[in-house]
């Protein structure tokens, strides 16, 4: 979430910024600063009741010590008027204290200055393309057909199974699925990301700290009984490996890398966009994170950047990057850029993967700290991006390398598979 100061410091830039997520966010803002001055207010008033209360009670001491019991006596009654007066401020500096806290968990991040205006993903500014749209035969298939021609994903029987977008993956639809998951793993951990096998379900405290909860709290399966969270993606339960922690400076940056299955309750519409693997409730992901100094944040994302384009490079599948107006940025981001790849059989571009720049409003939430130079504790940055997201990138592979023999396997995932076609 926001800092306070940050908003005390910088009213009329926040509610600007905030206008490109078409938020008229004046009244928030003002409650905020309103809140923080009230709940200032009553600190002081508090403080200084306790200065007070503290001072009598040494009074008090010396006045025994002395004999002069009536007189100490009388202050006693004073130091019970004002432990009154504490306890009553105490409740209401709380009650305040929660209350900017509420309103704040509803302010999203402030968008960077680079971030474009506007409503929808209609505008978008694409920065970047590459790959040559392959020519696919007469009669070519979408993926949802070629897995049940090939029998390497069943759709109905998750359907039995579970419901809608459950897919089961079977022989070499399942293999190549697993090896996607490796080879992502790989190329993950030789750019320096420590890999993390993390828990699937999260508490309440760790969808706070990241920013799905309140946000996202309607898209995310809830186990009632034990208030516990299915994850809708690793960031999650990854990057709340950091909360409360402070860290030293020489600690940065720390790069981690997971692979998780996602759990998302996001209602599904009728039509070709959401069919087989184009949208689903559980889906395979790997994910990269990255800690970092405020002040190489940044280059840092760029960094996510190539290193997602060099996955998809070697792939061979054609691809673009978007960077996000501020109408389509997530609430947690600062700064996002989608990578989509092209499915020729659809004729549409297929999000593969987000990576994002939080700055520094996880962080608070998560209290994240490192100790600076000057020995100042001061809030890290952090950053995530799906590296990748497979259902879509599977759905390009299967449209864009089918022939009329069958679906070759990109060159690259032959030593994971072991098979360089499904026919």
């Amino acid at each position: 979430m926001l800092q306070v100061a940050y908003i005390r410091e910088n009213k009329e830039d926040v509610i600007a910024r905030l206008a490109k997520r078409n938020i008229d966010a004046t009244k928030m803002i003002n409650d905020a600063i309103t809140f923080d001055e009230d709940r200032r207010t009553l600190q002081t008033k508090l403080d200084n009741i306790k200065s007070e209360s503290n001072t009598l009670s040494k009074e008090i001491g010396n006045l025994f010590k002395s004999g002069e019991a009536q007189k100490a006596n009388l202050l006693k009654e004073k130091t019970t008027q004002l432990k009154e007066s504490i306890k009553d401020l105490e409740q209401e500096l709380n009650a305040k204290a929660n209350a900017l806290d509420s309103l704040l968990y509803t302010i999203p991040n402030v968008p960077n200055t680079i971030v474009p205006a506007g409503n929808t993903d209609e505008d978008n500014e694409e920065t970047y393309r590459e790959g040559d749209i392959p020519k696919l035969f007469e009669g070519a298939l979408p993926h949802w057909e070629l897995a049940k021609k090939y029998d390497i994903i069943d759709f109905e029987l998750g359907t039995k199974i579970t419901g809608a977008g459950f897919p089961v993956y079977k022989g070499k639809g399942a293999k190549l699925q697993r090896a996607l998951i490796a080879y992502f793993l790989d190329k993950n951990t030789a750019a320096g990301y420590t890999e993390v096998q993390v828990p699937h379900l999260v508490n309440e405290a760790s969808g706070f700290g990241t920013g799905q909860l309140p946000d996202k709290e309607g898209q995310m399966y809830h186990v009632t009984e034990d208030n516990l969270y299915l994850i809708p993606t690793a960031e999650v339960p990854a990057t709340n490996i950091f909360r409360d922690t402070l860290l030293n400076e020489s600690d940065l940056p720390i790069g981690l890398t997971g692979y998780t299955p996602c759990f998302r309750r996001e209602a599904g519409s009728y039509g070709a966009h959401v069919r087989g693997l184009n949208r689903l409730h559980q889906f395979d992901k790997v994910e990269i994170l990255r800690v970092e100094h405020p002040d190489n944040s940044y280059k840092a994302l760029d960094g996510m950047v190539e290193h997602v384009k060099d996955i998809l490079k070697e792939l061979k599948l054609p691809y673009r990057i978007l960077r996000l107006c501020g109408g389509d940025l997530g609430f947690t981001s600062a700064l996002t850029y989608d990578f989509e790849v092209f499915s020729t059989a659809q004729d549409r571009w297929l999000e593969i993967s987000s990576v994002s720049n939080f700055e520094t409003f996880q962080a608070n939430r998560l209290k994240l700290r490192f100790k600076n130079k000057d020995g100042k504790n001061e809030l890290c940055h952090t950053l995530n991006g799906s590296s990748l997201a497979l259902p879509r990138v599977l759905a390009g592979i299967l449209e864009n390398y089918q022939t009329k023999d069958g679906i070759k396997v990109p060159e690259v995932l032959v030593p994971y598979t072991g098979f360089d076609i499904i026919s």
